[in-house]
C-alpha cells in the first residue's frame, strides 16, 4: 500500500468514527432541566418598575397637547397592568430625536437604568426613542446586556428589545426613523435656499430694531442708542471689555432683557452687518443632521447678500471701519484705524513706513502711497554712472569683488524673512547699539527695504533685538500681520525664505540700515524642489539653485550671478542703492512722512465727532435713569 491509499484509509477512517458519534444516545438516558419561560410582560407575576420616555420634536405651543395626550396615556397603560409601578415620566421637550445633545430627560432616564432604578422603559414609537440608528440600537443593546436585563417596549410597533427576534426589526424601523429625519432636514435645506434666492431672509429679534407684522426691521431708536454707544466706542478705542462694563453701569438692557453684559455679547453686536443696513444670509450651517452642530460657512454652502435691505443704524464705514479694527486687533493693533504714510523729501522719498500690526494694507495701496509723491512713474534703481578714472590709477577693469554671499553669512548685515516672521543678524542690530526698537520702511518701486532706529511709543515700532549684558542679541519680529503683503510686493514665494545683505549708513547724527531684494538669497527645501522637478512649474526663472552638503535647503541665487563671481569693481564702487544718501545733503532719515489718503478709504467719522457722540448718549443715557 503506497502513502497515497494510507492517507485515504485515514480519512475515510475519521469521518467514520464522527457518524458514529453524532448517533447519539437514548434520550431516555438524559434528564432535562426546562429554561425558565419567557416573560409575557403583559401577564407577568414579577413587579416591574416603569420609566415612560416622551418627546416632542419642537416647544410649539401647539405641541403642548400632543405631550399631554402622552402623559395621560401611558398613566392609564401603567394602571392596567397591576404588576407595573410607574417611577417617572421623562419627557423632552422642543428637542430633535437625531441627536441626544440638550436631551436632558433621556440621559437621565438612562443614568437611572444604570442606578437600577428602573426595570422596563416604554415609549410610543421608535421615532420618538431616537433617530438616529446608532443610538437606538446602542442603547437597546446596552440595556438589555444589564444585569438584570432592562427591555424597552415601543408600543406602536410592538417590539420588545429583550425578544430574540427584536433586533432585525429594530433596525430596520430605526432606520426609516433616520431616514425620515434626513428628509427632513433636506426639505428645510431647500426652503431655506428658496427662501434665499428670492430675498425672503430670516430677521429675528435683534437689538436695536422692532419686527413689523411683515417681519420687516423697523429702528427702535431707545434700543439704537445701545447700539450707537457701542460701535463710537469701539471706534474710539475702548475694548469690547470696557464698553460691556459700561452698558452695565448703565443699566441698558440686551434684547432678552437682561442687565449684564460680556464682551462676547458686544462683539457679536459689532459684527452683525445688519447694523449698517444690509443683510447676509447663511453666516452657518449645519453639516450634519444628526448632531445639529453649526459650522461656520467659508464658502461651504451659498451665502445671499442683499445691501440696503432697511434703515441703518451705523453708516456703512463706520462699520467696515469696525471689521477692519476687530480683525487688526488680532495681531495686537489698537485704537483709531491707522493710516499710510509717505516720506515726501530726504534720502528715504518715497518710502513708506510699515504698520507691524496692521494686516488691512495690500501691496497696491503701498505702491500708490509710494508713487503718489512723484509727478510721473515711480523711480526704480539706475545701476549706472559714469565712473572718473584719474591718470596713474590702477586699471581694475575685468576684475570683479566677489559678493559676500557665497562665503559664510557670519559677521553679514543680513535679514531673513518668511512669511511668518523676520530675523535680523546680530551685526544687523549691533549696528544700532542699545537700540531695541526698529521702524521698518518700504519703497516698492526700487523693491527696498530699510530700518531705522525707533522709541517703545512710535506709532510704528517693533522690538527686534533684546539687551543682555550691553550686548545687542537679534530677537524674531513676528509678522503674521504684515508680511504677505512684503512678500507680494518683492514678487515672493510664500513657501519660501529668503535673506537679503543690507548696508550701515551714517552720517554725524543719523543711522540708517538699507537693504536691496534685488540681490537675494533663497532657501528652498529640498521637498519643494523634488515636487517642482516632478510637475510643470518651474520655481522662477530669476533664480538658479545652487547647493552643497546635505539638502535640508537649498540655496538659490538670482540667475544673472551664475556667469560671474561678483560685481565689477567699478559697479561695485558705485552702490545704487546707496545713491539718494550720497546725493541728498539732509537725509531726513526720522521723518514721519504724509499721510496717504486714498480714493478708496472710507470715510469714517472723525474721532472728535465720535467723542462729542459717546458724552452726549451717554450723559443723556443716565439722564433717563435718573428719572425712572
Amino acid at each position: 500500500m503506497n502513502v497515497s491509499e494510507e492517507k485515504v484509509g485515514s480519512v475515510a477512517a475519521q469521518k467514520q468514527r464522527i457518524r458514529e458519534r453524532y448517533k447519539g444516545i437514548d434520550a431516555d438516558m438524559l434528564d432535562v432541566i426546562p429554561a425558565i419561560p419567557q416573560e409575557d410582560i403583559f401577564h407577568g407575576v414579577e413587579k416591574k418598575r416603569v420609566g415612560v420616555y416622551a418627546r416632542v420634536s419642537t416647544d410649539d405651543p401647539r405641541q403642548t397637547s400632543s405631550y399631554e395626550l402622552q402623559k395621560n396615556h401611558y398613566e392609564d397603560v401603567v394602571s392596567r397592568n397591576p404588576n407595573w409601578e410607574l417611577v417617572k415620566i421623562y419627557a423632552d421637550e422642543g428637542i430633535s430625536g437625531t441627536s441626544l445633545q440638550h436631551r436632558d430627560a433621556f440621559i437621565e432616564m438612562i443614568a437611572d437604568c444604570k442606578a437600577h432604578k428602573l426595570d422596563m422603559i416604554i415609549t410610543k414609537t421608535v421615532a420618538r426613542f431616537a433617530r438616529n440608528v446608532l443610538d437606538c440600537i446602542g442603547y437597546a443593546r446596552e440595556l438589555a446586556a444589564m444585569n438584570p436585563p432592562i427591555g424597552i417596549l415601543f408600543e406602536t410597533e410592538n417590539i420588545y428589545t429583550l425578544n430574540s427576534n427584536s433586533e432585525m426589526s429594530l433596525s430596520f424601523i430605526a432606520t426609516l426613523a433616520q431616514e425620515e429625519s434626513h428628509t427632513k432636514s433636506e426639505i428645510m435645506n431647500a426652503s431655506i435656499e428658496m427662501r434665499f434666492r428670492r430675498g425672503i431672509f430670516l430677521t429675528p429679534p435683534l437689538l436695536g430694531y422692532d419686527n413689523d407684522e411683515n417681519g420687516n426691521l423697523i429702528i427702535n431708536e431707545e434700543e439704537a442708542k445701545t447700539v450707537r454707544l457701542i460701535f463710537f466706542m469701539y471706534l474710539y478705542g475702548f475694548s469690547t471689555q470696557k464698553i460691556a462694563e459700561t452698558l452695565t453701569e448703565l443699566g441698558r438692557r440686551t434684547k432678552p432683557g437682561n442687565t449684564k453684559w460680556s464682551s462676547s455679547s458686544i462683539l457679536q453686536i459689532l459684527q452683525n452687518e445688519r447694523y449698517c443696513g444690509d443683510v447676509l444670509a447663511r453666516k452657518t450651517f449645519t453639516p450634519n443632521y444628526l448632531n445639529h452642530k453649526s459650522k461656520k460657512n467659508r464658502q461651504d454652502r451659498n451665502q445671499y447678500r442683499q445691501k440696503n435691505h432697511h434703515e441703518a443704524i451705523i453708516s456703512r464705514d463706520d462699520f467696515l471701519a469696525v471689521q477692519q479694527l476687530i480683525y487688526n486687533a488680532k495681531y495686537g493693533g489698537r485704537g483709531i484705524l491707522p493710516q499710510l504714510h509717505v516720506i515726501e523729501h530726504g534720502a528715504l522719498q518715497g518710502y513708506v513706513p510699515v504698520n507691524p500690526r496692521w494686516s488691512g494694507f495690500q501691496a497696491t495701496d503701498y505702491q500708490n502711497a509710494s508713487g503718489s509723491i512723484y509727478m510721473d512713474t515711480a523711480p526704480t534703481i539706475d545701476a549706472t554712472r559714469n565712473v572718473e578714472v584719474k591718470s596713474g590709477d590702477f586699471d581694475l577693469r575685468g576684475f570683479e569683488v566677489a559678493r559676500g554671499q557665497y562665503f559664510s553669512g557670519a559677521g553679514r548685515v543680513t535679514v531673513s524673512f518668511n512669511i511668518r516672521e523676520l530675523k535680523f543678524s546680530t551685526e544687523c542690530v549691533r549696528k544700532f547699539p542699545n537700540c531695541t526698537n526698529i521702524e521698518m520702511l518700504v519703497h516698492p518701486g526700487k523693491k527696498m527695504f530699510s530700518v531705522r532706529p525707533a522709541t517703545k511709543e512710535a506709532r510704528n515700532s517693533v522690538q527686534w533685538a533684546k539687551v543682555h549684558d550691553g550686548i545687542s542679541i537679534p530677537r524674531p519680529v513676528s509678522g503674521t500681520a504684515f508680511l504677505p503683503t512684503i512678500f507680494a510686493l518683492f514678487d515672493w514665494n510664500p513657501a519660501f525664505k529668503y535673506r537679503v545683505t543690507g548696508y550701515l549708513l551714517k552720517n554725524e547724527s543719523e543711522s540708517v540700515l538699507i537693504f536691496n531684494t534685488h540681490d537675494t538669497e533663497v532657501f528652498i527645501s529640498a521637498t519643494a524642489i523634488s515636487d517642482t522637478e516632478n510637475s510643470s512649474d518651474t520655481i522662477s526663472d530669476s533664480i538658479a539653485p545652487f547647493t552643497s552638503g546635505a539638502k535640508k535647503d537649498i540655496v538659490a541665487f538670482p540667475a544673472d550671478w551664475a556667469m560671474n563671481f561678483g560685481e565689477n569693481y567699478y559697479a561695485q564702487s558705485f552702490t545704487p542703492e546707496l545713491s539718494e544718501f550720497e546725493d541728498t545733503p539732509d537725509w531726513q532719515s526720522q521723518s514721519q512722512g504724509t499721510p496717504f489718503k486714498s480714493k478708496d478709504d472710507l470715510n469714517v467719522t472723525s474721532p472728535d465727532v465720535i467723542k462729542e457722540n459717546i458724552e452726549e448718549i451717554i450723559n443723556n443715557l443716565r439722564k433717563e435713569e435718573q428719572h425712572e
